[in-house]
């Protein structure tokens, strides 16, 4: 038979005895109640994702990536300028945002197919078993299986922040409340105190408005392409030092000196916060780590490091020294007149 679907012959007797052939045609797509309701759901669930990723693409399109400072209506980290910050962004852009986003899918699919296959009016009937080893054995691997593989990239980054290559330059940040101080111990630069910078002064400065509680007083000042090495140390309460671009988030603990370096790629400003409440003005510490070329950085170093004492040469005699006074000559002795004993000696 021609067409787009095949019919069914169905012999129907007629009153006179004969019979007579009716073409009956099959109940094409006609669906369960529960099978369209799931079929719906899944659209539904379809329609929704495919909204908030071109939301998301909107926003991403719309928001103008800012290095160093946050990006309005961004989405995602920010951009990156040392390499440790590119290995974190690959390892959350590229190993866990997937995972994290087919588990959750799959999940989320699995309850619905849950919901809508095994409520009561689609399964008056519940099964009676209540154990499957397989399906027990596969919920308890597969996820062991994930973290080991996640653990793989983890351990990898993490041993890359603690293996610091040879430093170019040590910077001792000092946590205080509510301010950092700066140490430059091998240019002999003794501790400055850095404080956000206040509201008006950031538009005398002709500063973005957008950099208040960002923008410090004195910033760190280190070098373009150098391995700098923070000390990080606390004088009060726990801080966190934390910037970023770069990647850092280390504790401030008071009595214990940590660690963690950076290498600045690009020239730039570069801004963070105190990131560990800390009190009451937790919000007004104020990280600005500024990036210059050699050159500016030795001439910075210059105006910061102390003067050094003036050497004084041994005093020189600018006078010929006092003459020494002529020995008095000694006089002559008397002579005693004739018969007169002289004196005995005592």
């Amino acid at each position: 038979m021609q067409g787009s679907y095949a019919g069914l012959k169905k012999f129907l007797p007629e009153p006179d005895g004969r019979s007579r052939v009716s073409l009956v045609l099959p109940d094409q797509g006609r669906q369960s109640r529960p099978e369209r309701v799931m079929k719906s759901k899944f659209q539904g669930i379809a329609g929704l994702v495919a909204g908030a990723g071109a939301a998301m693409m909107g926003s991403l399109a719309l928001a103008q990536e800012r290095l160093g400072q946050p990006t309005p209506d961004g989405i995602g980290l920010q951009k990156a300028a040392s390499p440790l910050k590119h290995e974190a962004i690959f390892f959350h852009d590229i190993i866990l945002l997937p995972i994290i986003t087919v588990i959750s899918l799959f999940v989320l699919a699995l309850l619905i197919w849950v919901v809508v296959r095994y409520n009561r009016k689609a399964n008056p009937t519940p099964a009676t078993f209540s154990h499957n080893t397989v399906l027990e054995v596969a919920w308890t691997l597969i996820p062991v299986l994930i973290l080991m593989f996640i653990a793989i990239f983890s351990f990898g980054l993490l041993f890359r922040y603690h293996n610091m290559p040879k430093p170019d330059l040590t910077v001792k940040a000092v946590g205080y409340q509510w301010n950092w101080g700066y140490e430059y111990p091998d240019q002999k630069i003794p501790e400055f105190i850095s404080n956000m910078l206040p509201e008006d002064e950031v538009a005398k400065r002709g500063l973005p408005s957008d950099v208040y509680r960002l923008a410090a007083t004195e910033p760190m000042v280190v070098p373009v392409n150098k391995v700098v090495r923070v000390q990080v140390t606390a004088a009060d309460v726990i801080h966190a030092f934390a910037l970023p671009a770069f990647g850092l988030k280390t504790d401030a603990i008071p009595g214990r000196l940590n660690e963690t370096w950076f290498k600045a790629e690009k020239v730039g400003t570069y801004y963070g916060q105190c990131s560990e409440l800390c009190g009451v003005d937790h919000a007004f510490m104020p990280i600005e780590i500024k990036v210059v070329t050699q050159a500016e950085f030795d001439a910075w170093v210059a105006t910061k490091a102390p003067a050094a004492a003036p050497v004084t040469a041994p005093a020189e005699a600018t006078a010929p020294a006092a003459a020494a006074p002529a020995p008095t000559p000694t006089a002559a002795p008397v002579a005693a007149p004739a018969g007169v004993a002289p004196a005995a000696k005592l």
